[in-house]
């Protein structure tokens, strides 16, 4: 297919079939169920799911390849156009065709829009499918999921990003009779600054041969790239970060983040803060992710986690950005080397579970206060046995729980950090307790 010159580079060089697209093998690999789904004509709705660049409009273009398409972009259309592109498939499908209906960012839908598209797809209509960037599970309602499978794509590796390299020189080289090597084109670089985006690569490609192609003496036959341009392109041009505080990727560094505290690891809970921060990602929101870190992961096995967490938020909001960052990596630092314990968590999720079976119970007597004439007559707080007149401050067998549960056991300190200790305490109180209700 021939394409004007003034066109980008990244739709000059979209694949127009399945045997050149390149990545995604996991799922167009051979015998895989979506490359035969395309190479038998077996097309169902979807949804494709990837990080920008990873082929997913190249990918819907080539299954539709054999059907009339409409195409639209959750960004611009709505209700109105659904409804357009149904009355169009209905058309279609008296004649006996089938009709593709592809709606880029499909994640941009509201619940209505998105509720507008079940009929349909329920019908046979048309064929849905369906691009993000955004995780379905939390972007897309669960009666449109259940209607369609969910493709996920991947991030183009650095072999494959090569091969889009070449063939994107070859075309230039065609073009312009002239034979356009790659001896020293900063490849490492330019693939580090694509991070799997072939979209990110063309548009990178596109600056610096138009940059080349301004010095290539016309009777020249072969061009070699100036590394030094290269590197100032590449690093003078905002390319960003697979990154949104909103999204997926958000969560996903977030997550990596906490897990790098959880299991103890310094290095990879800076290197994970770093790349928030670098992204744009708020540094507060990482010192509240450390607070709670404190409290799930590292309980009482350190109880001073919680305050370096504090601190450094304190501490943040006083010095401002640059000084408040290192006061956070500090305590990023500290809670990643504190011994871990979510005993406190566990034994907090299972008190809650269980008030919440049993919310009704009533307060046992003597565990209620009296403050009046007729609650002292009722017996309210007749038995309680104030525990700093009790041998050391404790009121062995005393009980704290409704009649009908008996005494519960929620929270076991692990032998980690000043757990040990609180653990030796209280395996010693629950025995007074035990010796105490035995001797009665």
């Amino acid at each position: 297919m021939s394409y004007p010159d003034w066109q980008p580079l990244a739709e000059r060089m979209r694949p127009q079939g399945i045997d050149d697209f390149v990545g995604q093998q996991h799922l167009l690999g051979k015998n895989q169920p979506l490359r035969l789904a395309i190479e038998q004509d077996q097309l169902h709705s979807l949804i494709l799911w990837g990080p920008p660049g990873s082929g997913k409009t190249t990918l819907a273009r080539i299954l539709a390849r054999k059907h009339a398409q409409i195409s639209l972009s959750a960004v611009m259309a709505g209700v109105k156009d659904i409804r357009a592109a149904v009355s169009k498939a209905e058309q279609w499908r008296e004649q006996g065709k089938a009709m593709l209906l592809f709606i880029d960012e499909v994640h941009r839908f509201n619940k209505s829009q998105q509720d507008a598209l079940l009929p349909y797809i329920e019908e046979g209509t048309f064929i849905f499918i369906g691009a993000t960037t955004e995780n379905p599970s939390f972007e897309l309602n669960n009666a449109l999921l259940s209607r369609v499978r969910v493709y996920v794509l991947k991030p183009l590796t650095e072999a494959q990003l090569d091969i889009l390299l070449q063939r994107c020189l070859a075309d230039y080289s065609k073009r312009n009779k002239i034979w356009i090597q790659a001896q020293n084109l900063n490849t490492k670089l330019l693939f580090q600054a694509c991070q799997g985006d072939a979209r990110r690569l063309y548009n990178f490609l596109d600056q610096i041969l138009a940059q080349a192609l301004l010095v290539i003496d016309k009777k020249q036959s072969l061009y070699d790239f100036d590394p030094v341009l290269i590197t100032q392109i590449l690093t003078q041009t905002h390319h960003g970060s697979h990154f949104d505080k909103g999204g997926d990727a958000w969560y996903d560094q977030i997550s990596a983040f906490h897990k790098s505290v959880r299991g103890s690891s310094p290095d990879g809970a800076l290197y994970w803060m770093a790349r928030i921060i670098q992204a744009g990602g708020d540094p507060l929101y990482i010192a509240r992710r450390l607070l709670a870190i404190a409290s799930e992961d590292i309980g009482n096995a350190d109880p001073r986690a919680m305050m370096v967490a504090l601190n450094a938020w304190d501490a943040w909001h006083r010095l401002g950005p640059q000084e408040g960052n290192r006061a956070i990596a500090q305590a990023a630092v500290y809670c990643a080397m504190a011994p871990k314990s979510n005993a406190v968590y566990t034994a907090f999720k299972q008190a809650m579970q269980q008030a919440k079976q049993t919310g009704d119970l009533p307060v046992p007597s003597h565990l209620r206060n009296a403050p009046t004439a007729l609650m002292k007559n009722l017996g309210y707080g007749a038995a309680y046995r104030y525990a700093h007149d009790e041998p050391d401050a404790f009121s062995a067998g005393q009980k704290y729980f409704p009649d009908i549960l008996g005494e519960q056991e929620y929270y076991h300190p692990v032998k980690r950090g000043l757990e040990i200790k609180i653990a030796e305490k209280l395996e010693k109180l629950r025995e007074q307790n035990k010796n105490w209700n035995h001797s009665t």
